[in-house]
């Protein structure tokens, strides 16, 4: 029989996601809080959300048997992606029945039906809930109703703009026009279109008689005005013909522009930052050998060689990385082959510095399975993470590599004892430039490139990476590959 819904469970839970919203909490916190609410409730095993833009969607919320699929792509051309997109807005589907590599995949795990329903802004897809079953049952259509619901509640989330969509280049931006407002020789607003409610937040009955929200450019001229919530809007504005002084007002949303600029300025000034500090250290340890050889003794020479060699090391990365990231480096052509995982771990850990290789804590067992993947590409990806836990941990703590096997897939994990990650980022690290912190106070090196890498290589491979805080802090950085 199919599971009924505990329906005191879900208001009670509904009610404490209302409460993180008027508490101002958005975004990812809030929506992973909803599918934790809503898996009890529904009886299900798992859920997921997939948010969608442009060129395809990735998993960024998943509880319960599902979680695996955090971070997870979902390319546009792939026959999955274009069944969740295509048919009915909800509806049941039967794992056997997809003909992508998740078919197989959500199979391995257990789950054999599942629930979706579409969230939509006016149409326009942003993505798809699922809630997962195990069992052969068909879910009653009381658990239809209550997904539906609830993926109308993540589209208001999206229509909102508070914190989704996760990616700068989200549909919601595509999904709405430019708003468009009339405004008399008073500055008062005469129309005032849905689309510019939604870009304001401001509804017509809000706006109708009143001042515009913000400056009005003069006629024929662009302006870029920030709003009290920190969003950007480019304004312009022009003279209507005929009689009277009304003038029509065009804005859009531009922050996802200016937070792209602003992350190229960003690089450019810490990229400079970071390889005018290795190649300062060298020479100056290089002059210093050179002008005063004859009265260092040997173990001051052997010091400043070491450390030239351990800068030299960091410039070269820096360097790679940089090229990589401008090529958009990956495995390339080759096509994936199983190779030893637990051995190719423990192989990368060899060439990493020695002071973090005496931090790092391996627990791989024996009987690993092969992955399916670009074996040689995986000493960069270790090298990132672990560095990345390195930099954002103390000096003494440990930082753990652990393995395991996961049905279909075959996953290993770094995990630190650091500063953790905000569940809002979990996704916006993996930005490329993306800095956590900003400005003269940054207090932690690099140029926003090396998890950025870390999921074009993953990727390529099939696999995919995900970030989560974690339990009693600290990071995990978790990475999933075909079996062999």
């Amino acid at each position: 029989m199919p599971e009924r819904i505990d329906f005191p469970a879900l208001i009670a839970g509904h009610t404490i996601v209302i409460e993180m919203i008027n508490s101002g909490d958005a975004g990812l916190p809030v929506l992973t809080q909803l599918l934790r609410v809503a898996q009890p409730a529904l009886g299900a095993a798992g859920m997921a959300f997939a948010e969608f833009g442009p060129t395809g969607g990735r998993v960024i919320a998943a509880t319960g048997a599902a979680e695996w699929t955090l971070g997870r792509p979902l390319p546009a051309d792939d026959p999955d992606t274009v069944c969740l997109l295509s048919g009915p807005r909800t509806r049941q589907a039967r794992v056997d029945h997809l003909n992508g590599n998740l078919a197989g995949e959500l199979a391995g795990s257990g789950l054999r039906r599942m629930v979706v329903s579409r969230a939509e802004i006016g149409g326009h897809t942003v993505g798809s809930l699922h809630a997962f079953y195990p069992a052969d049952d068909e879910p009653s259509a009381e658990q239809h109703g209550v997904v539906a619901y609830l993926a109308a509640c993540v589209g208001h989330m999206y229509g909102d703009q508070s914190g989704l969509p996760v990616h700068g280049d989200g549909p919601v931006v595509a999904a709405l026009a430019d708003g468009l407002a009339v405004v008399d020789r008073d500055g008062h607003v005469r129309l005032w279109n849905p689309a510019a409610a939604h870009v304001t937040g401001r509804a017509a009955e809000q706006a109708l008689s009143r001042p515009l929200p913000f400056p009005l450019p003069p006629s024929g001229q662009v302006r870029d005005h920030r709003l009290p919530d920190g969003r950007w809007l480019r304004i312009t504005s022009g003279d209507l013909p005929g009689p009277g002084t009304l003038r029509v007002v065009t804005f859009r949303d531009i922050t996802d522009q200016q937070r792209r600029d602003h992350d190229r300025e960003l690089f450019v000034a810490v990229t400079s930052h970071e390889l005018r500090t290795p190649v300062t250290v060298i020479k100056g340890y290089a002059d210093t050998l050179t002008d005063h050889w004859e009265s260092l003794t040997e173990t001051d020479r052997r010091q400043a060689a070491r450390v030239i060699g351990q800068r030299a090391n960091e410039l070269a990365r820096l360097v790679d990385r940089l090229l990589s990231s401008a090529a958009e480096a990956g495995p390339g052509d080759d096509p994936p082959t199983p190779f030893d995982l637990g051995e190719a771990l423990r192989s990368a850990v060899v060439d990493l510095p020695a002071e973090l290789r005496r931090r790092l804590v391996l627990r791989l067992p024996a009987d690993l399975p092969k992955a399916l993947g670009h074996r040689p590409s995986l000493a960069t990806v270790l090298t990132e993470l672990a560095t990345n836990a390195g930099k954002y941990s103390a000096p003494d703590s440990a930082i753990e590599i652990t393995a395991a096997v996961d049905g279909q897939l075959v996953a290993f994990r770094v995990s630190d004892r650091g500063i953790g990650i905000r569940p809002e980022h979990v996704e916006r690290a993996f930005d490329r430039f993306w800095q956590g912190e900003s400005g003269d106070r940054r207090g932690y090196p690099g140029a926003g490139l090396g998890l950025y890498l870390v999921r074009r290589i993953v990727e390529q491979q099939n696999g995919w990476v995900s970030l989560r805080p974690r339990t009693g802090g600290g990071t995990v950085a978790e990475v999933r590959l075909p079996r062999g």
